[in-house]
């Protein structure tokens, strides 16, 4: 049968059966995220991020029995193999119209068309033929009416978990996931199947394969994970059930930074005053207000008001956390006065200043910094910025015990470190051993 009478079959087809709805969406493209248009004005940055994701044209189809539309299989052909925004978008535009042809044509992804195909190819080889539909088919079945791709719902997961999690969080809860979907992949998965192909048994394998090749904490942190995007899964209605929360976490021992000795502490700093004079304040930060190193980072110049001797910040716990600034630090300031208020309070060559890069980024550039200190006095990597936390806490512990009761100690240390529980800072003591019995030698002899 020609393409003619194909075109003319369906035509009638299309107008007698549903005279007011189409039995397909124009096909689109899909090009990470970001609209083509606005290309030359995204930075480098962005660019480089839309084109690390798949791109590819898309289109709906009705559905023989439900009569409603139903999304096909996303169709890449090998557009991604295409390393600029030109090759790729060319390409696509190119499979796009190819694609519009063939539904006005009459193509079906839910029927097996022979003289179409034929036609429309211009081959008659299967070998050849088959090769050809992979372009069109994407090389898989239409799924399921009703279900949602691997690919779907990773897509679906990873969008809406980067509008709640928090900058720090998000890029090591999409690192883990990827790490799965690509499990999958290498393990006879793909992204067209049926996200509810994924099984209980399934992900313990992945457990055991990341606890294999790493530790129990890496793999109790990729359950973790794991859980959270199945229970988006749950509340978007994409599975039935979290049989995740059936997978037991594993005992593992946490590193912890270990305190400094007097010593030490005093040998630090002072080679920190010598060699990084920003390095040093950054750390006084951490001793004497406590603060972890990434809150630190957080600071601008205007949440430190040192008239009133007030710091306010961004904590772990609380959104926005205000507490006195010791006088042994507000010492140690310079003048702020003459600094922008949204200025960050710590860059690499001064204290107030444009920084643009992410709070992760400013944590490990300081990070790094210290290790270079650490490595002059040969610390282990027991020994960190945490370290100095820890250190401060135990030392004031210690004090505080020496006129009060231990209740007493510790509620007046709660309004210091910004736990909310008591047991919370009780677990948190004696983590970090800053409660040591007294010489017990006589009740030996």
């Amino acid at each position: 049968m020609s393409v003619n009478s194909l075109l003319l079959r369906n035509v009638y087809a299309n107008v007698y059966v549903s005279r007011m709805k189409a039995n397909y969406s124009e096909p689109k493209i899909y090009t990470g995220g970001i609209s083509i248009d606005t290309w030359s004005k995204l930075t480098r940055a962005e660019q480089k991020e839309a084109l690390s994701k798949d791109w590819y044209v898309y289109y709906s189809f009705r559905h023989p029995k439900t009569l409603k539309l139903k999304r096909q299989n996303p169709i890449k052909g090998g557009a991604n193999r295409f390393k600029t925004k030109r090759e790729r978008i060319t390409f696509l535009k190119q499979l796009q119209r190819n694609l519009s042809l063939m539904l006005q044509a009459g193509f079906s992804p839910y029927e097996y068309q022979p003289e179409l195909e034929n036609n429309f190819f211009g081959v008659t080889n299967p070998v050849e033929k088959e090769k050809n539909l992979k372009v069109v088919r994407n090389d898989v079945q239409p799924i399921e009416d009703g279900c949602t791709t691997i690919n779907e719902a990773f897509e679906l997961g990873l969008k809406l978990k980067e509008q709640v999690l928090a900058e720090t969080s998000y890029p090591k809860f999409k690192s883990k996931i990827n790490q799965f979907k690509r499990w999958l992949l290498d393990n006879d998965f793909k992204l067209s199947d049926d996200v509810r192909r994924i099984t209980k048994k399934n992900v313990i394998t992945y457990l055991n394969y990341v606890l294999t090749r790493t530790s129990s904490r890496n793999r109790n942190n990729s359950r973790t994970d794991l859980n959270s995007l199945f229970q988006l899964w749950v509340d978007n209605e994409l599975i039935k059930e979290n049989f995740i929360l059936e997978i037991n976490t594993l005992k593992s021992k946490p590193k912890l930074n270990k305190t400094y000795t007097p010593e030490v502490q005093e040998l630090l700093f002072e080679y920190m005053s010598e060699k990084s004079p920003i390095l040093e304040l950054y750390v006084r930060f951490i001793y004497y207000n406590l603060l972890r190193p990434i809150e630190v980072c957080r600071l601008r110049i205007k949440d430190v008001d040192v008239i009133n001797k007030r710091l306010t910040y961004k904590a772990k716990n609380k959104l926005v956390r205000t507490m006195i600034i010791p006088d042994a630090l507000v010492e140690l300031l310079p003048d702020l006065k003459t600094k922008s208020p949204e200025h960050w309070l710590f860059t690499p060559n001064k204290i107030g200043g444009f920084w643009i890069t992410s709070d992760s980024e400013r944590r490990n550039y300081f990070t790094k910094e210290f290790k270079k200190v650490k490595d002059h006095f040969k610390l282990g990597r027991e020994y960190g910025l945490y370290s100095f936390r820890h250190t401060s806490i135990t030392n004031l512990y210690r004090e505080f015990r020496k006129t009060m009761t231990p209740f007493e100690t510790k509620s007046k240390l709660m309004l210091i470190t910004g736990h909310k529980t008591m047991d919370a800072l009780e677990m948190y003591l004696r983590d970090i051993d800053a409660e040591l019995p007294e010489d017990y030698s006589q009740y030996l002899k």
